[in-house]
């Protein structure tokens, strides 16, 4: 055991997560996402909903203050703007997390399967509501430990 590491994150998506370098991405995912055929890395946080599984990763990831989503959600197909229950929850979640600085932005359903072949890896959840699929970019992080945001 270690202290301070939310138990939620196994030893697995740790090591992941400490692996990642500034600019690296995961894709946390809901149970649809067809995960298994984006990556060759899957990770499962089985029992947890998106919003419960990013607070834990939150707790430890930095976002990255030099892009402009360091956080982007899956776009509803044909309502691009529309923001549904997962994601509003995915925005509170960051907010709380994070602070109130970090914005998330979207990607189009299609190109979203496309950058998720391009991430590190994919962590899926239980998550049932639809379009509950993140991209997250990890940031720096400063000589003191706090993150790098410009």
């Amino acid at each position: 055991m270690l202290i301070n590491v939310n138990p939620l994150i196994s030893p697995d998506i740790l090591s992941l997560i400490r692996s990642m370098g500034h600019g690296d991405k995961f894709v946390l995912s809901d149970a649809n996402f067809p995960s298994y055929s984006q990556v060759d890395k899957v990770y499962r946080m089985d029992g947890l909903n998106v919003p419960q599984a990013a607070e834990a990763l939150l707790s430890h990831f930095p976002l990255d203050s030099f892009v402009p989503h360091p956080v982007q959600r899956m776009e509803i197909d044909g309502k691009p703007e529309e923001i549904n229950e997962v994601h509003q929850d995915m925005i509170d979640t960051v907010k709380k997390v994070s602070g109130d600085n970090w914005k998330v932005g979207s990607i189009e359903r299609q190109q979203f399967y496309k950058e998720a072949k391009k991430t590190m890896a994919i962590i899926t959840t239980s998550e049932t509501r639809p379009y509950g699929c993140f991209i997250f970019t990890k940031g720096v992080l400063k000589p003191d430990g706090t993150v790098w945001i410009i």
